[in-house]
């Protein structure tokens, strides 16, 4: 059984919303899930330090799954865990404040990206290149940075990345 890590964003929670809609989605599809405190750590890289010390902890590698900062954390770590797959909400890929932070390359897994339209904290232009860059597909819905307008769409979205993950053999995802 393969675990889904969550890396939550800059302003949330390890089990806000959207994380426990998206989990009770890999439960049902027979993942594990796990969620990540990084309340009260500002540091994009420590944070994703955190992620990968956790991952390589686990005996297989983990599908993550990051939202806004969550999302930078998650692509930080993916390639340095092997991570099996990658799923990332309003990644924050260019984050202000954050400007001598590098973009990490596009990990070797399957990965998709949700970003909204009507987003006002990361523009979603961001996501659309590094989709192009990466071959990640990129999915672009009317909602906000949140993205949680239209929660049961953003879950089918995930279920389909999951069940897809399931269907790639291995060697495809390494």
């Amino acid at each position: 059984m393969t675990t889904v890590c969550f890396a939550h964003g800059q302003e949330s929670g390890p089990w806000g919303t959207k994380i426990r809609a998206l989990a009770e989605v890999a439960r049902g599809v027979g993942h594990a899930v796990e969620s990540l405190d990084y309340q009260g750590m500002a540091n994009p890289e420590a944070r994703a330090r955190k992620l990968s010390a956790w991952c390589r902890a686990q005996s297989e590698p983990a599908i993550l799954v990051g939202s806004s900062m969550g999302g930078y954390v998650a692509l930080a770590a993916a390639s340095d865990v092997g991570a099996v797959g990658l799923f990332l909400l309003a990644p924050a890929l260019s984050m202000p404040g954050y400007a001598a932070i590098p973009v990490p390359p596009p990990p070797f897994c399957p990965m998709t990206i949700v970003h909204g339209w009507q987003d006002d904290v990361l523009p979603w232009s961001g996501s659309a290149h590094y989709g192009e860059l990466s071959g990640a597909r990129v999915v672009l819905v009317p909602d906000d940075h949140r993205l949680v307008a239209d929660l049961a769409g953003l879950c089918r979205v995930f279920r389909l990345f999951l069940v897809e993950l399931g269907a790639a053999p291995r060697e495809e995802r390494t």
